[in-house]
C-alpha cells in the first residue's frame, strides 16, 4: 500500500520536514521557515550526561515541541501515539497509511539502512507513506525518497536511550490557511523571545551558550572525550541538523519572510542581526571538528571567543523581537 499522489516537501531539518509533509499532503504547504517560526523553535541547549559519551549541542526547542507547537499554532488536529508494543505502534502506522495518511515517525536514525553515517540519534524524524510485505517507503529530509525494511524501522521506533520517545507516530489533520497570519506570526515570535530571554536553567539559550564557551575548552580534559568524539560533536552540529547554522539560517528566513509580508511588525533589523549570526555558528561547528581531527584545543578557545559574541548578539535580537511584536500585541 503507497499512498497515491504523496510528494515529499522540501526540508533540511527533520521534524519541520515531516511536518512539512502532513501538511503538504493535507492542503496546506508554507515554507520551512515559516514552519520554524511558527513553531517557536529557536532555541539552544548544552546538555551533557553520564549516557552520553559526548556533550549534545543543539540549536532548537526540545524535540517533539516543534509539532506541538505548530498544531495548536494552526488550529490542527495532532494524534500523536506512544506505545511500548511494537504491534499497537506498528497498527496506528499501518491502519493510517491504508486510509491514505501520512505518518511522521519519531525514532533512531542509526538503524536505517540507507544512513551511511552510524550514529546513534533517537530524535530522527522521518514520514512514512507506505509499506509492502517487507519495506517501509519513508520521505526524509531534502525530499529524499528512502526505502528501509520494516523490521529495522521497527528496531528504530523501538529504540532506548537519550531523547527517544516509545515508538512515537503522529499525524496532522487537514489544513487550511489560517485567516490571521500575522497575529500567529506575531504570537509565535513573542513568546519565542520570552522564553529564550528567560531560560528556566543556566545550560538553555543564550545563557548555555555562554556555558559552552566556558566548557568547551576543557573537553580534552572530560573522561571519556576523545578527539573523534569532538570531531563528531562538530560534525552532527553542521551536517546532521542538531545545531550549528542550519536553525539560525532558517529563523532568518522566517524573518525576512514575515518582515516582506508584514513590515509593520518592525522585524527587520533583528533579521540582519541573524545574517550576522548565522555564519558565526558554521564557523564554530568547522572549529570544533578541526579541533578534534587535529586532537589540538587552540581551535576550542577560538570557538569559545565566538560563543560568547553569538550569545551577546542573540540576546541583543531576541530583545528587540520581544519589544516590537509587544507593542503590536497591545495593539492587536
Amino acid at each position: 500500500m503507497i499512498i497515491e499522489n504523496f510528494k515529499p516537501f522540501f526540508g533540511k531539518h527533520c521534524e519541520a520536514t515531516a511536518i512539512g509533509n502532513l501538511l503538504q499532503h493535507g492542503g496546506l504547504t508554507l515554507s520551512e521557515p515559516m514552519l520554524f517560526g511558527i513553531g517557536e523553535g529557536l532555541s539552544f541547549i548544552y546538555w551533557d550526561s553520564k549516557q552520553m559519551g559526548f556533550p549534545f549541542l543543539g540549536g532548537r526547542c526540545r524535540e517533539d515541541v516543534l509539532t506541538e507547537n505548530i498544531a495548536k499554532k494552526l488550529h490542527l488536529k495532532l494524534e500523536v501515539k506512544e506505545t511500548s508494543s511494537k504491534a499497537r505502534a506498528w497498527e496506528f502506522v499501518r491502519s493510517n497509511i491504508d486510509k491514505g495518511i501520512p505518518v511522521g515517525l519519531k525514532l533512531d536514525m542509526y538503524y536505517l539502512e540507507y544512513f551511511e553515517q552510524k550514529i546513534h540519534f533517537a530524535a530522527h524524524y522521518v514520514t512514512m507513506y507506505g509499506y509492502d510485505e517487507n519495506i517501509g517507503y519513508l520521505a526524509d529530509v531534502k525530499g529524499v525518497r528512502a526505502t528501509s525494511s520494516l523490521s529495522r524501522i521497527a528496531q528504530a521506533r523501538d529504540a532506548k536511550g537519550p531523547m527517544s520517545s516509545p515508538n512515537r507516530a503522529f499525524t496532522m489533520g487537514a489544513a487550511v490557511e489560517p485567516p490571521d497570519m500575522k497575529r500567529i506570526i506575531a504570537c509565535a515570535i513573542h513568546q519565542n523571545a520570552a522564553q529564550y530571554l528567560n531560560p528556566p536553567i543556566q545550560n538553555i539559550s543564550f545563557k548555555g551558550i555562554k556555558k559552552t564557551a566556558k566548557l568547551i575548552t576543557k573537553w580534552f580534559e572530560r573522561p571519556g572525550m576523545t578527539s573523534q568524539l569532538i570531531a563528531q560533536t562538530g560534525y552532527l552540529m553542521e551536517e546532521a541538523g542538531t545545531g550549528g547554522a542550519l536553525f539560525r539560517n532558517m529563523y532568518r528566513d522566517f524573518l525576512k519572510e514575515c518582515d516582506e509580508r508584514y513590515p509593520e511588525l518592525g522585524l527587520r533589523e533583528a533579521y540582519l542581526k541573524f545574517t550576522r549570526i548565522a555564519p558565526m555558528w558554521t564557523q564554530v561547528s568547522r572549529l570544533i571538528c578541526s579541533a578534534g581531527e587535529s586532537a589540538n584545543e587552540q581551535p576550542l578557545r577560538e570557538a569559545s571567543g565566538l560563543l560568547m559574541t553569538i550569545a551577546s548578539l542573540e540576546e541583543e535580537a531576541m530583545a528587540l523581537l520581544f519589544e516590537n511584536t509587544s507593542g503590536f500585541m497591545e495593539r492587536a
